[in-house]
């Protein structure tokens, strides 16, 4: 089995972020020492925040356009918005995909994030290998409304929850699809026009997207730049990763310390073998 995380993100005010994510969000602190913080639900770190005091935002760059929480029932999902509603935090968006129902927001660094739940498997609809997917509105009064009605109490992230995906900015669609289609052999699930394209393995609705909305031929964030600095997906073995590093190194891309590869856009992203 595939999975995504954890997402290491580089922050300017780590203690304001670690209190943003735990306090409003629901991770737990797994680790917080010499500048780093490992959060998560309680099993595997899910992010990781490492504080550069100096760092900026970059604008108009490639890079994160947000990580996706996966939680594990629609009524921890109608919790998590509740306590947004009580904590007075902003919201960007809500959306029903059809194969999920999100909620988008973003940390005070600007960092992009969604919470969402998949709809079970056997509701999603597929066609010549592509996935029905969309962006109709999301009733957030019948969502809190049935997290009310369950009864429980909100008590940050529940266990199970994951990262359920990564969607980045790139500069281009074309040599993002080969690198992580060709290269790191996800099979392209659904495509947004030509300006986004959504990626995975094994038949879920996606673990990475990308997209040029920031603008085609976009340029990679400048060295000690806040956001993004790289995200794991977690293949079924280490022969799994193996392969791909062979297939990366044939194509002469660059492979960095424990087997970190960057995307043609200079997302950074490393493979490791699945824990046990």
């Amino acid at each position: 089995m595939t999975t995504v995380g954890p997402v290491t993100l580089t922050v300017a005010d780590l203690p304001r972020q670690v209190a943003f994510y735990t306090e409003r969000l629901g991770f737990r602190v797994h680790a917080n020492d010499r500048g780093t913080a490992r959060l998560g639900a309680g099993g595997g770190d899910l992010l990781v925040l490492v504080e550069n005091k100096a760092a900026r935002p970059a604008h108009g760059t490639t890079g994160l356009f947000h990580f996706a929480v996966l939680l594990p029932a629609r009524e921890a999902l109608a919790l998590s918005l509740a306590r947004l509603a009580e904590t007075r935090t902003c919201l960007q968006g809500a959306a029903d995909h059809l194969v999920s129902e999100a909620l988008y927001l973003a940390d005070p660094e600007g960092n992009g994030i969604e919470l969402y739940r998949d709809r079970p498997r056997e509701e999603w609809t597929w066609e010549n290998g592509r996935v029905g997917m969309t962006t109709d509105p999301l009733d957030v009064e019948v969502l809190l409304a049935e997290g009310e009605a369950g009864g429980s109490v909100w008590n940050g992230l529940p266990k199970g929850t994951v990262i359920g995906h990564v969607h980045l900015k790139v500069g281009h669609i074309a040599p993002a699809e080969r690198f992580y289609c060709e290269l790191l052999g996800l099979d392209l699930t659904a495509r947004y026009g030509p300006t986004a394209s959504f990626v995975s393995y094994a038949g879920y609705h996606h673990h990475v997207a990308f997209n040029t909305w920031g603008g085609v031929g976009a340029p990679a964030a400048p060295e000690g730049a806040t956001g993004l600095t790289e995200f794991v997906l977690n293949l079924p073995s280490a022969d799994e990763v193996e392969r791909i590093l062979a297939r990366a190194t044939a194509a002469d891309v660059p492979v960095g310390q424990d087997a970190l590869l960057r995307d043609p856009s200079g997302n950074a992203v490393r493979l490791a073998a699945a824990p046990a």
